[in-house]
């Protein structure tokens, strides 16, 4: 079992030629509105990666009671992820503004609106057991990640934490609670205070967790305590049409492969691959592939390799 606890949003999607500089206009004829949030785009990731009999996928977490709420509902009911702790609140459901230029590169800003209302007492108790995974990203409040990560570890469940966007982590408050941390480079360096791989063997020791960095293009590279790891290369990709769900799709095709019990190496790999696939499609849920589809491109991919960091 997979329990997502995070951000639901509404997505508002601007195709342009160029991403605006300070204080510029950029006109464009293209824009979407579509479901995203990167705990509602993790779970849609992780449903759809989800081997055939595997557990369900469960979504904690709030929306607004407005016109938005079930159009950001629209993609995690379509994946089938499980709803009962997604509750409505007085807040505007959240929302993200995302301009896209023609390499797709992108900016965002995040109104979290009922984000804010969401609480680690969302997540039934009786869930957080042995061989459930808990995934926590960063746009809710960090003290209920916190507070959930505790609670989830103390009751033998696995946990999960994509630090973005990036905010301080005490190792103090967090060491020994996660399984796994997943961060960027920029992410990694904000967090630790380092730069390249002494930020990610800094974060493994202090967290004592395993430390996965995506890499973008360069694949992905995970770094465990003992500063043993591994290191995959990222999909070969003839055009690049959106990265906006790239990393929330490798986070939760990250989260399936664990669930199913992959070593680390394999589920690195069919990370990586979601992730690229999910570059070659507009949106963020409505980039992130099938299991299926994943499956087909493994071969395009060579195997993790073992490294000493």
């Amino acid at each position: 079992m997979i329990v997502v606890f995070g951000s639901i949003n509404i997505d508002l999607v601007f195709h342009a030629n160029k991403l605006p500089s300070e204080g510029e206009t950029v006109l464009t004829d293209a824009f979407t509105t579509v479901p995203g949030g990167k705990g509602a785009n993790q779970a849609v990731a992780a449903a759809r990666a989800c081997a055939p009999g595997a557990g369900p996928v469960m979504m904690a977490g709030c929306i607004g009671q407005d016109a938005f709420a079930d159009l950001a509902l629209a993609e995690l009911r379509k994946a089938e992820v499980d709803l009962r702790m997604v509750a409505p609140v007085q807040r505007p459901t959240g929302c993200a503004a995302i301009t896209v230029d023609r390499h797709g590169h992108n900016q965002i800003t995040v109104a979290s609106g009922a984000n804010l209302e969401a609480l680690h007492s969302l997540v039934q108790p009786d869930l957080l057991r042995q061989g459930t995974l808990v995934v926590l990203q960063n746009e809710v409040g960090g003290g209920e990640n916190l507070a959930l990560a505790r609670k989830a570890a103390a009751q033998g469940a696995s946990v999960i934490l994509n630090a973005a966007p990036a905010r301080p982590i005490l190792p103090e408050e967090w060491a020994g609670l996660l399984s796994v941390l997943v961060v960027n480079e920029a992410e990694a360096r904000d967090i630790a205070g380092a730069a390249g791989r002494e930020a990610l063997v800094s974060l493994a020791r202090s967290l004592r967790a395993t430390v996965v960095a995506t890499l973008g293009a360069q694949g992905a590279l995970a770094v465990s305590p003992d500063c043993s790891g591994h290191q995959v290369s990222a999909l070969a990709l003839e055009h690049v049409v959106d990265t906006t769900g790239a990393g929330d799709t490798f986070v939760g095709a990250l989260a399936a492969a664990v669930e199913e019990g992959l070593p680390l190496s394999d589920a690195l790999r069919f990370a990586s691959v979601a992730a690229g696939l999910a570059c070659t499609r507009a949106g963020a849920q409505t980039s992130v592939p099938s299991r299926a589809e994943i499956l087909a491109r493994l071969h395009d991919l060579a195997p993790a390799q073992s490294v000493l960091v």
